[in-house]
């Protein structure tokens, strides 16, 4: 079973619900609140924590908008990977899994080893992704959100029965 199929059959994994856009713009607003928060913090871990959220919040504002609930980060980076490549480059999804990567190592061990180089990054590529994200969830069409939503049923890629 590939990873995907795996966060399909998770029970707080990937799951295909109702699209809604008012929820969309619900982590959009979480994602701004991220932003603002991350300006106002000096300690790098927590500015990395912070602005790894920002982005994760823009992104997953574009699966409530499609219609697909996730409660596991990886799988909903998996997801970008695999069914919103048409809106992301590969430098843009694997720079939200490092970022990931990144976050966890600041959150859950006591001397996380920062690169300065990707700090900088990160702090400097949040405002693009979140406008990047926000202007995808303003053009994707109801045929973009029925066509990928085919896709994931083609691939008979479903949730079990909870």
């Amino acid at each position: 079973m590939s990873i995907l199929n795996w966060c399909f059959n998770q029970k707080r994994g990937l799951k295909l619900i109702e699209p809604n856009t008012n929820l969309a713009e619900a982590y959009l607003k979480k994602s701004e609140e991220a932003i603002e928060t991350m300006s106002e913090i000096s300690n790098k871990g927590w500015k990395i924590s912070t602005a790894y959220y920002a982005m994760y919040f823009s992104l997953y504002s574009i699966l409530q908008k499609i219609g697909v609930k996730s409660e596991i980060h990886k799988c909903t980076i998996l997801f970008a990977q695999s069914y919103l490549t048409d809106y992301f480059t590969d430098e843009e999804l694997t720079f939200l899994e490092q970022a990931m990567e990144q976050r966890i190592e600041n959150q859950y061990y006591t001397n996380p080893q920062i690169n300065n180089e990707f700090y900088l990054k990160v702090i400097n590529q949040i405002p693009k992704f979140f406008v990047k994200c926000k202007s995808i969830i303003h053009r994707i069409t109801e045929q973009d959100i029925t066509n990928i939503r085919d896709i994931i049923k083609k691939n008979n890629i479903s949730q079990k029965s909870n």
